[in-house]
């Protein structure tokens, strides 16, 4: 009984060690591939790619984008908009 306890207890600790190490990474995200997957659903993408806005154009040209299209969540949406302002940015 107590090695069945031991044994438990070392996979309680392994499988807490994998969770804190892997939530703990944080996940990076190609903010280029997500622009041209959300963004080619509806447009092609030579249209944001020939436009050079200011931060806050962006922004309101991607909430406009949200509203129409309803699949690009908050955090997406932030990750767009900065990759446009930085390549495609005034």
């Amino acid at each position: 009984m107590k090695s069945l306890t031991v044994y438990l207890s070392a996979i309680a600790f392994l499988v807490i060690s994998v969770i804190t190490v892997y939530g703990a990474e944080d996940v990076k995200v190609d903010a280029k591939a997500l622009f041209e997957q959300k963004c080619s659903r509806c447009h092609d993408l030579d249209k944001p790619e020939s436009k050079r806005r200011t931060a806050q154009q962006w922004e309101y040209s991607v909430g406009e984008m949200r509203f129409r299209d309803g699949t690009i969540t908050d955090e997406e949406a932030k990750i767009i908009i900065d990759y446009l302002i930085k390549n495609y940015g005034q």
